[in-house]
C-alpha cells in the first residue's frame, strides 16, 4: 500500500488535467478512466459520469459491513491549475521523485489524496477488509473552478449516488505543522470561506478622447476597485478559528490574546498567511478590462473581484461591498458559494484524531478554518458534516501552503506512506 500510493500520484500527476474553467482544456475524462479501471479491476463498481465534453466524475459505493448506519463520502478532485512548465524546477506533469519529494502539479492539490484513497481502498478489496458503514468514494472533476461541471453537477443532477451519506471527508486538512518540543499540530478542516467571485461593471458615456467628459466609466470603475483593493474589514474571531489560535498558542507555549489575534500569527511561520486570512472577510480586485482605443472613451468598463466572506458573515459582507460600490457601478456573480462550519465533535473526529496519535505520538490534531474553498460546498447542501482530512506528515522547513498552485508543487515521498497508514487506520474506525 505505501508502495502502491507513491506510484497511483505519480502517474495521476502524468495525466494532464488543466482546468482553464471552461471545456476547451484536456478535462478530467483519461483521469476518471484511469481511476475507474482501477477500482472495476478489485471488483468496485464504479459510474462514470461526463457533465459536458471530457468533464468526468467517477463515483463507487463500497457496501460496509453494518448495514442501516450512516454512509460516509470520500472525495477529491481530478482537475489541476495549469502550469508553465518553463517555470518549474522538474516538468509539472513528470511524476518524477527527487530530493525525497513527488513532484509535478497536483501533488498536494490534489492528486496526493486521491492516490491515499485509491491505495487504501484497493489494498482492502484485494485483503477483504470491509469498512464499517457503506463508504462512497467521488473522484471529481472541476474543482478548481467551482465544481459546475464537477460536484455541483453530481449534487444537482445525481443526488441519488450519496443517499445516506451524512458526512464527508475531502482535502485541504490533516496536514502537519511543526511546534517546539518534537510535537506537530495536524490542522482539520471544519470550515471553509465562502466564496463570491464578482464582475463590476461601469456605463457611461462614450466619446472622443479628446473631449472632456464627466461621465467617464472607466473613472467610476477605477474610483470603486480603489475602495474596494484598500477596505479591510474587522477581524470576526469564529468559533474554529479562536479554537484553532488557542491550541496553537498553548503549543507554542504563549498567550492567547482574543482582543488581538493577529498577534498570534508570527508563530505560525508560513501557515499564517492561510490562517491570517480567516480573521476577517477579504476583498481582492483581479481584473480590469475597458475600451478598445486610447483615444475612444469607451461606454462599459469591467472589473473582476475575489470575494471570500467568512462563516455567519455573509449578509455583512455584501451590505459592505454594495457600500463601496457607490451608485455607479454594479455587481454580479461570476461564480458564488457559501461558506461552511460544522463542529469538531463526534465519532468522525474522534477517529482522525486516534488514527493521528496512533501514526505519530507527538500529534496534537486540533480544527481550523480554510480561507479558500473546496467541493464541501456542494456536499454540505446535501446536509453533510464536511471536513478536510487528507493526512500528511510535513517537514518543519516546507512551505506547505505555497505549494498550492504554487511553482515547484511537491509533496514528500514519506509524507504520502505516513498519509495512506492513517487514512487506512482511520477507514477501520470512521
Amino acid at each position: 500500500m505505501e508502495d502502491e500510493v507513491v506510484e497511483l500520484c505519480r502517474e495521476l500527476i502524468r495525466i494532464d488535467t488543466s482546468n482553464t474553467g471552461d471545456v476547451d482544456g484536456p478535462g478530467e475524462r483519461v483521469a476518471a478512466e484511469y481511476v475507474a479501471e482501477k477500482l472495476e479491476g478489485v471488483g468496485i463498481k464504479t459510474t462514470v459520469l461526463e457533465s459536458a465534453h471530457r468533464r468526468t466524475s467517477v463515483v463507487a459505493r463500497i457496501e460496509g459491513t453494518e448495514p442501516g448506519r450512516d454512509a460516509l463520502l470520500l472525495h477529491g478532485h481530478l482537475d489541476v491549475v495549469p502550469a508553465q512548465a518553463s517555470d518549474w524546477t522538474h516538468d509539472p506533469f513528470g511524476g518524477e521523485i527527487a530530493d525525497g519529494c513527488v513532484w509535478g502539479r497536483g501533488a498536494v492539490d490534489m492528486k496526493d489524496m486521491d492516490a491515499m484513497i485509491l491505495a487504501s481502498v484497493l489494498d482492502r478489496a484485494r485483503t477483504g477488509r470491509r469498512p464499517k458503514r457503506d463508504l462512497v468514494l467521488a473522484f471529481l472533476a472541476d474543482e478548481e473552478a467551482g465544481g459546475k461541471y464537477g460536484a455541483h453537477w453530481l449534487v444537482d443532477n445525481h443526488p441519488g449516488l450519496f443517499e445516506g451519506c451524512t458526512e464527508a471527508v475531502g482535502e485541504v486538512g490533516g496536514f502537519s505543522l511543526s511546534v517546539p518540543g518534537d510535537r506537530r499540530l495536524y490542522l482539520i478542516e471544519t470550515a471553509e470561506k465562502g466564496l463570491a467571485w464578482m464582475r463590476l461593471k461601469a456605463v457611461g458615456t462614450a466619446g472622443h478622447g479628446s473631449m472632456v467628459h464627466d461621465d467617464n466609466a472607466v473613472t467610476e470603475l477605477a474610483k470603486a476597485v480603489a475602495r474596494i483593493g484598500e477596505h479591510r474589514f474587522p477581524i470576526r474571531l469564529t468559533p474554529t478559528v479562536r479554537r484553532f489560535l488557542e491550541a496553537a498558542c498553548e503549543a507554542y507555549g504563549v498567550e492567547f490574546d482574543p482582543k488581538d489575534p493577529e498577534a498570534s500569527l508570527p508563530h505560525l511561520g508560513t501557515l499564517a498567511r492561510m490562517i491570517g486570512a480567516t480573521l476577517r472577510s477579504t476583498l481582492n480586485p483581479t481584473r480590469l478590462d475597458a475600451g478598445y482605443k486610447t483615444n475612444v472613451i469607451p461606454q462599459h468598463a469591467e472589473a473582476q473581484i475575489d470575494g471570500r466572506f467568512l462563516p455567519g458573515y455573509e449578509k455583512e459582507f455584501f451590505e459592505t461591498v454594495d457600500a463601496l460600490l457607490g451608485e455607479k457601478v454594479q455587481r454580479e456573480f461570476v461564480h458564488y458559494d457559501i461558506a461552511v462550519e460544522t463542529e469538531y465533535e463526534g465519532d468522525l473526529v474522534g477517529a482522525m484524531e486516534e488514527a493521528l496519535t496512533w501514526a505519530d505520538p507527538g500529534a496534537i490534531p486540533v480544527p481550523y478554518c480554510l480561507s479558500a474553498g473546496t467541493d464541501a460546498k456542494s456536499f454540505a447542501t446535501l446536509g453533510m458534516r464536511c471536513y478536510g482530512f487528507a493526512p500528511l506528515r510535513l517537514p518543519a522547513d516546507l512551505d506547505f501552503s505555497g505549494m498550492f498552485h504554487g511553482i515547484d508543487e511537491r509533496v514528500p515521498v514519506d509524507g504520502l506512506q505516513f498519509g495512506v497508514r492513517v487514512l487506512d487506520r482511520f477507514l477501520d474506525n470512521a
